[in-house]
Formats: C-alpha cells, sequence, structure tokens
C-alpha cells in the first residue's frame, strides 16, 4: 500500500513567525469489482473508507484497470450462482483486469462469493463447495489466524482468535493439495472449535504463493466497528 504526499514549504515572512508545511496526502484507491447479483459493494466499500482507503465500484464489462492500489472482491451471489458460485463471474471481462493487476503484484482479498470466484480462477489453491449440511449458514464464527504473513492478516499474531461473521451455502473448502498447502503456509484462516460447513481441517481462508493474493469465506467488512459485535475484521483493510 502506498501513498504520495506533496509538501510545499513556506519560509517565515517576519523574524520568530512560524510558518507550517501544507500537505496533500492521496490515499490508496481500491478497486471493488460488481456483478450482477453482488450485494457486499457497499459493505465492503464503508469498511475501505473507515480503513483510510479510496473505494471505486467497477462494473463486471470493465477490462482495462488502471491507477488501484489494491482488489476487494465483495460478497454476494453473482448470477445468481448459476451452474456454481463465482462460475458465470469467472469468465466476464473485468477477469483479464484482475489478472493483469495481479501481475503487478497488487494485494487482491475476495470475499465470501470474491473467494468463490478468486477459486474458480485459479488464483488461489482450492474450491468452495456446497456446505457438508446443504443449507445456507449464516452465523459468527471464532476463527485462528494461522499465517499472518499476508497483507491482510499482518496486524494479527499467528494463531490469534478473532470474531467474524460468515454467510453462504458454498463455503466448504476443499483441495487435494492440502500438505503443499501447509508446506508453503497457505492456510490464512481456520475455524476454532466448531466448524460450521465441514471445510477439509477447518480452513476457511487461503493465499497463493505470494501471499498477495486472499479468499476468505468470512465476512471482515461485516466485522469493523465494536457496535455490530467485532471490530476485528477492520485490520484486513488496514493492511
Amino acid at each position: 500500500k502506498t501513498q504520495t504526499v506533496d509538501f510545499t514549504w513556506a519560509a517565515p515572512l517576519h523574524k520568530g513567525e512560524k510558518r507550517y508545511a501544507s500537505y496533500r496526502v492521496e490515499e490508496p484507491k481500491v478497486l471493488i469489482p460488481v456483478f450482477p447479483g453482488t450485494n457486499c459493494d457497499r459493505d465492503v466499500a464503508q469498511a475501505c473508507e473507515l480503513a483510510g482507503l479510496t473505494p471505486e465500484y467497477v462494473w463486471w464489462s470493465e477490462e482495462k484497470l488502471t491507477d488501484y492500489d489494491g482488489i476487494v472482491i465483495p460478497g454476494g451471489f453473482s448470477y445468481g450462482d448459476y451452474l456454481r458460485a463465482g462460475a458465470i463471474a469467472s469468465i466476464t471481462p473485468i477477469i483479464d483486469g484482475i489478472r493483469q493487476l495481479v501481475k503487478e503484484e497488487k494485494p487482491v482479498l475476495g470475499i465470501c462469493n470474491g473467494a468463490q470466484i478468486l477459486g474458480e480462477i485459479g488464483l488461489v489453491p482450492g474450491i468452495f463447495i456446497t456446505n457438508e449440511t446443504p443449507k445456507f449458514n449464516c452465523e459468527w464464527s471464532r476463527l485462528k489466524v494461522a499465517t499472518n504473513r499476508t497483507p491482510f492478516t499482518k496486524a494479527f499474531k499467528k494463531d490469534q482468535i478473532i470474531d467474524l461473521p460468515i454467510a453462504h451455502a458454498e463455503g466448504r473448502f476443499y483441495t487435494e493439495d492440502i500438505d503443499l498447502l501447509k508446506d508453503q503456509d497457505q492456510i490464512v484462516l481456520q475455524f476454532e472449535g466448531k466448524n460450521p460447513n465441514g471445510s477439509m481441517e477447518a480452513i476457511t481462508s487461503v493465499c497463493d504463493e505470494s501471499g498477495l493474493v486472499c479468499a476468505m469465506m468470512p465476512h471482515p467488512e461485516r466485522a469493523c466497528e465494536e457496535i455490530f459485535g467485532s471490530d476485528d475484521g477492520l485490520n484486513f483493510f488496514k493492511g
């Protein structure tokens, strides 16, 4: 995350007079992709603003994405979850732009449906499939921070326990390369205690090898202020 600061110094007009520098800080600009059926975009924008970021909504049909410092793909039910969650969104024009920003090493966070989309396009390992008990699951969950090497979890201590809500019907994590994920420190969050959807080894968030692309099923944007029951989610946006 970068900040551009312009300084303008003013010399004293009289002996002993104090004059201060004026400056302009350009807040990091975050891209929020919007698909038909996205419904968490405003919550994500609010969380970005609370973290000192400048969010910008971009429609699914845009392909050329420039001047963004990061991406947050919000939750919802893109294209009504037809075929499977994230499948249709994964072949829209904006995906090519997102891939290009990943090549430029811009951080990417996919939340819930955003996580499913990242799995569909192969930017994170594994996939998120129908819950072990096939119903929509909406509840608060205790989570363990399995790694803090990502930009989104660096404010936490490793193995720290946090509280975030979940809301999904297709959030059960599965991979055929679990040992590789462990060896490469790509497991980001795990359910602590109760495993509400039957995810493999209680995994509910993973990252790519670099740690810059992170997919998570819990909703940090819904836990950014104490009035909602927890502000643990705000750190995911401050990173």
